[in-house]
């Protein structure tokens, strides 16, 4: 609990950056939330000749596009904005690509998302968000108090807010599968803060008299093998993913990496669990309990005494 004076200021300073991100450099909305083509592609003869292909579709004059080139050197992925003309016109600029290209190349993913589909994508998968974390807060208030649910609603707009300026920093894609990903986020983030605020209020019962930077301590030193344990396994799988995932799920796993290996964990221990000092949990507990003041230490393996042996049954004992 001694390093809150240092977690809190650093992650302040990095909310503020995130924030500033944001509004300042923006997000790279997927074709999901700003409408257009996405189609990826892989090259039959050898490895893709951006340049070539960029001149083909660039003579279509469809306006704005963007070849990337990912995973092995005969993957592309072709971006193309929104077309004036609604859905229809959409179609037709795929038509207007697969017919230039060829037969070269084979499609492996064709996505086309209209104007009115995106914007109410947008709006829904925003909604849901807010909703999300305002459930959350109602249930802490009513399975603990409001100490905690306050705590834990921080925690998680921390995490969001930083994923978030991750993900503009590093212009990864935000679309439908982002907001899964944030989604996902607070689930674990939320779940790792609920098994310690858990132990936190079994330890608030149990020990009136120890104070509350101990017995925050020993609540997180009780559940840190758990922790420990799940974190090394979902970062494990979402490695897996990223390296083998492939193109259509990388924003997903990238933000996901972030959210839960850098932040998830980091946010339970380090801001939910020391900002409940603040927020006058455990002030109001009455002193001279029966209870120890210190939680009890893990189970000896020094069999329980037993009264001192007379002489006779020593000599009895060496015989």
């Amino acid at each position: 609990m001694r390093f809150r004076r240092i977690s809190f200021p650093i992650s302040a300073m990095l909310s503020i950056i995130a924030i500033l991100l944001y509004f300042f450099h923006g997000l790279n909305f997927g074709i999901d939330f700003i409408g257009g083509t996405l189609m990826e592609v892989q090259t039959k003869a050898g490895p893709a000749d951006l340049a070539k292909m960029r001149a083909t579709i660039g003579s279509l004059h469809l306006g704005d596009f963007s070849l990337q080139q990912f995973g092995a050197p005969n993957d592309v992925l072709i971006r193309i904005s929104e077309q004036p003309g609604g859905d229809q016109a959409q179609q037709v600029a795929v038509q207007r690509v697969r017919g230039a290209l060829g037969s070269q190349v084979d499609y492996r993913r064709v996505e086309v998302v209209g104007p009115s589909v995106s914007t109410e994508l947008l709006s829904y998968g925003t909604i849901g968000l807010v909703l999300a974390i305002m459930a959350i807060l109602v249930y802490l208030w009513f399975r603990f108090e409001w100490q905690f649910a306050l705590g834990a609603m921080i925690a998680n707009v921390h995490d969001l807010v930083l994923t978030v300026g991750f993900m503009s920093l590093t212009r990864v894609d935000f679309d439908l599968t982002s907001i899964a990903a944030l989604l996902t986020i607070l689930g674990y983030s939320l779940n790792d803060t609920v098994v310690i605020y858990d132990r936190i209020r079994e330890m608030l019962r149990r020990y009136k008299r120890l104070s509350m930077p101990d017995l925050l301590n020993a609540s997180v030193n009780a559940t840190l093998s758990r922790s420990i344990v799940t974190h090394l396994t979902v970062s494990l799988s979402l490695l897996a993913l990223l390296l083998f995932g492939g193109e259509a799920i990388r924003s997903f796993t990238a933000t996901m990496m972030f959210g839960v290996v850098l932040v998830g964990t980091y946010t339970s221990v380090f801001i939910a669990s020391p900002i409940l000092i603040y927020l006058g949990v455990g002030a109001n507990r009455r002193g001279g309990a029966e209870e120890p003041d210190t939680p009890p230490e893990a189970p000896s393996t020094v069999p329980s005494q037993t009264p001192a042996a007379t002489p006779t049954r020593r000599a009895r004992a060496r015989r």
